[in-house]
């Protein structure tokens, strides 16, 4: 839907831009000339009401001129800047919630064509601990939000609800590499996010250099048989290829991520989630049997930066 709507963007501009350009070259150029040539025939003083008749511009080409600009505005702060987001789901709660309005920098991982998502100038790669936006690798229509876990030749584990990581390490190098290391955690509160009436446990998690909270579902098991299964390794284990990240959720049972349907390629990166600019409150609209969703209020508590 994402690529579809740049893509309808993209030749909007492009169209007016066209027609904008070539006003500016010829067609202004040939109405200032019918302007002269009615002046230099009427031997004097003419009507400029009569002078503008003569060459007026077409409605259409006056249109496309006015709105030329703000398109080519957009697509470039939606393409190269800044994009916004909303949050449809809970799976990065306490971090993001549902009705959160966040803006995504899209120049943070490198350049890309607004239309293939080709990478055309290297700016930046994620860092541990970043909350990225990407186009999710089953279905590359949707656009999925979640925190980077592991890096390009890491070892990640998830076992009983604790996360293990061991980066990087050349073992054929003759190196000794260092076993697995359990991230630091700490306990906060527990009831203050539920789910299906079941109270959830927040934690402060080390991710890297950022801390951060997660919530756990204590009456929820791993559902380890429906993990991603990768060669060689443990069911709860996986090895990030190059190129390629480990993702996870905050909201760690409420997550569909890389713990279910593997890696995410770096093409498909979109760009760091860096800011929440506006968060509203939603309750669904009392006796309707559609999911229909209305806003109930804003909560300013939320605006601002994104750990």
């Amino acid at each position: 839907m994402a690529s579809t709507f740049s893509l309808i963007l993209v030749v909007v501009t492009v169209l007016t831009g066209i027609i904008w350009t070539v006003d500016k070259l010829v067609w202004s150029k040939q109405r200032a000339a019918k302007v002269a040539a009615a002046r230099a025939n009427a031997g004097g003083a003419v009507d400029e009401k009569i002078l503008a008749k003569v060459a007026q511009t077409p409605v259409w080409i006056e249109q496309t001129g006015g709105v030329f600009p703000v398109i080519a505005l957009v697509l470039i702060l939606r393409s190269f800047i800044f994009e916004p987001f909303q949050i449809p789901s809970g799976s990065m709660m306490p971090t993001l919630l549902v009705g959160d309005f966040i803006l995504v920098e899209k120049f943070a991982y490198g350049l890309r064509d607004p239309v293939t998502n080709t990478k055309f100038l290297e700016t930046g790669e994620p860092a541990r601990g970043d909350v990225v936006v990407f186009k999710y690798p089953l279905d590359t229509r949707v656009d999925y939000i979640k925190r980077v876990v592991g890096m390009p030749g890491d070892r990640v584990i998830y076992r009983n609800k604790e996360l293990m990581i061991r980066p990087k390490c050349d073992e054929q190098a003759g190196k000794t590499c260092p076993g697995f290391k359990k991230l630091d955690v700490k306990f906060e509160q527990r009831g203050e996010f539920s789910q299906m009436g079941i109270p959830l446990d927040r934690y402060t998690e080390q991710l890297g250099s950022v801390s951060h909270e997660t919530l756990r579902n204590p009456l929820m098991p791993d559902l380890v048989d429906r993990y991603y299964r990768q060669p060689g390794t443990y069911p709860d284990e996986w090895v990030v290829p190059e190129g390629h990240y480990f993702v996870m959720g905050d909201n760690r049972d409420n997550s569909t991520d890389s713990r279910f349907w593997g890696f995410v390629p770096e093409q498909n990166l979109v760009g760091k989630a860096v800011a929440i600019w506006i968060s509203f409150e939603f309750e669904r609209e009392e006796g309707s049997m559609l999911p229909s969703w209305v806003p109930t209020g804003v909560r300013f508590n939320r605006i601002g930066g994104i750990k």
